[in-house]
């Protein structure tokens, strides 16, 4: 009876030692690569944007194509804040010498993605504006799963993978 029980208990260790610990390890790996795949993918997305003074359908197409490539499903966020030059303005809370304040509102991504789709086809800025872009995966991966199943834990509303870029506008419409 003692031999059984121990051959039972080294088959269980060697299958988990064998196939569960590679797999958890592959797993990981296949979250690095969309990990890197998400951060250039956004990048990319930012940099052409903000080079180009507008976000076109085509370039946020591009983008989801290239996060949908990783095999998981992402929210995408965007937010532009838009340069608000009140010049000849002067301002009662600063000093006299100051003429105007620069005041940046949001523009986020419903009101940009109805302008994209259902309007111009871009969304124009100009130079001084900041763009913002996030994804973030919102499905469970299988290493989320499997490191649930080893270590307990709960992933629940936790994200994997995930990527944020912005940067200034340098080129578009000057008014």
């Amino acid at each position: 009876m003692g031999d059984t029980l121990m051959t039972v208990v080294a088959i269980f260790l060697a299958v988990i030692l064998m196939f569960l610990f590679p797999m958890l390890s592959v797993s990981e790996r296949t979250d690095d690569i969309s990990q890197l795949a998400v951060e250039t993918a956004v990048t990319d997305f930012v940099d052409s944007s903000r080079s180009i003074g507008k976000i076109t359908l085509a370039n946020y197409d591009e983008l989801v194509s290239a996060l949908n490539a990783t095999g998981n499903s992402y929210d995408v966020e965007m937010e532009v804040q838009v340069l608000d030059e009140n010049i000849g303005k002067k301002s009662a809370w600063t000093n006299g010498q100051v003429v105007g304040e620069n005041v940046y509102y949001s523009v986020y991504t419903s009101q940009i993605l109805d302008e994209l789709q259902n309007g111009a086809g871009f969304w124009q800025m100009k130079e001084g504006d900041k763009i913002t872009c996030t994804a973030k995966n919102n499905n469970t991966t299988i290493s989320q799963t499997l490191r649930s199943v080893f270590y307990s834990t709960s992933s629940n509303g936790a994200y994997q993978v995930n990527a944020t870029h912005s940067g200034i506008v340098t080129s578009g419409r000057n008014d």
